[in-house]
């Protein structure tokens, strides 16, 4: 039987790989990665991260994908970080065997499945940010017979998850640090409100005040006789102001392996050029122009996340050319009437407005190099949202 990594769009296109000119047949909508950018990309920061010190832990909720984790650990990533304990378990069932679930796990089923992970991955880590979660997650681990690494979930003034610096944080730390079931690794802290912040002055100020309060509070534990072995935290959109704070041991770094419209926005719009290029795209095909400057294509709404707008067309549509949402299948092109006709088949290639949540709408990745499809990567976290 096929597993559904090998239906779909990777069955239809396999047979263009090493083919010239194959990435302009590919079975449309297609979610295509330039692998010369893409690779340029994981050098570029696997540099940075060496010239700084820092270690990396990249998020593996971009890419969902073991080949890219792969490639990443290869380039000396400490190991991945995965959003949900489903993608952990896909990103483990591939063979990576190095990685942090960065959100709380609380339910009575979703700890026996952490416990069962956590017997078969070598280097798996957890995080909490509440005292009775952690009861619970001590209990099982207890019963399974194996210690848990955690780590203490702190928050940054976001609010989405942790516990804020101060006292109930230290009695957190105390209890999981002194729990036989667990093995205390350190804290997490990561700012996902300042990621797209585009003053450069106004990102840099507030990440580097919450990695102060993060340092307070180290020093707090410290005088209380812990010392957290690891700090992890930031983005990709302050991972090169949060290594000037010296409290981070490493950098949960994702977006950078693809960039998107998004991020892309954060530098132009602070007046500064992207730190890395764009190599995730969609491919889509022209199915209908029979309107002067109107064409339809095959990429709608269930081709991109919509939550950051439209796509922004980097090549195969006339200059100035924009793309807008025609329906569910269907996208539009709008270009200026004297510019020509597109025509049904031709190939239009889109920068995602935002790379994280387009990922987990396709089943594989289609690698290219120029104009020759290179290889078709599975994308086996792909729906694991539990």
């Amino acid at each position: 039987m096929m597993t559904r990594q090998q239906t779909g769009a990777q069955e239809i296109n396999a047979a263009l790989i090493g083919k010239a000119g194959g990435r302009y047949e590919l079975a449309t909508p297609a979610l295509v990665i330039d692998l010369d950018i893409f690779e340029r990309n994981v050098a570029r920061m696997a540099a940075f991260a060496r010239a700084r010190g820092i270690a990396l832990r990249p998020h593996a909720k971009t890419h969902k994908c073991a080949e890219i984790a792969g490639r990443q650990i290869a380039a000396g990533a400490l190991g991945i970080c995965a959003a949900k304990l489903g993608e952990a378990e896909a990103l483990a069932d591939a063979g990576v065997d190095s990685i942090l679930i960065t959100s709380p796990v609380v339910t009575d089923r979703g700890i026996a499945r952490l416990m069962q992970l956590n017997a078969r991955v070598g280097n798996l880590m957890a995080v909490c940010d509440n005292a009775g979660t952690a009861a619970k997650l001590a209990e099982a681990a207890t019963a399974h017979g194996r210690k848990l690494r955690l780590l203490v979930d702190m928050d940054p003034g976001m609010g989405r998850t942790g516990v804020r610096p101060g006292d109930n944080a230290a009695q957190l730390v105390q209890m999981v640090a002194r729990n036989p079931a667990f093995e205390f690794k350190g804290l997490q802290c990561y700012a996902g409100n300042l990621q797209h912040l585009e003053s450069g002055n106004e990102r840099r100020d507030r990440s580097l005040a919450a990695l102060g309060e993060l340092a307070d509070f180290c020093r707090r534990l410290r005088g209380e006789g812990i010392a957290p072995d690891i700090l992890t935290g930031g983005g990709t959109g302050t991972f090169d102001i949060d290594p000037d704070a010296r409290i981070l041991t490493e950098l949960q770094v994702g977006s950078y392996v693809f960039m998107d419209r998004q991020y892309n926005d954060v530098w132009e719009k602070s007046g500064s050029p992207a730190p890395f290029e764009t190599a995730l795209f969609v491919q889509t095909t022209v199915i209908s122009a029979n309107r002067d400057g109107l064409a339809t294509t095959d990429a709608g709404f269930k081709a991109f996340a919509t939550d950051a707008g439209p796509p922004q067309i980097v090549s195969g549509a006339p200059p100035g050319a924009g793309y807008f949402f025609f329906g569910d299948e269907q996208g539009g092109i709008l270009y200026a009437p004297d510019q020509g006709r597109l025509k049904p088949g031709d190939v239009v290639t889109c920068a995602v407005p935002h790379c994280d949540p387009t990922v987990n709408l396709y089943d594989c990745y289609h690698l290219i190099r120029g104009e020759r499809l290179d290889a078709i990567w599975p994308i086996e976290a792909r729906g694991r949202s539990a």
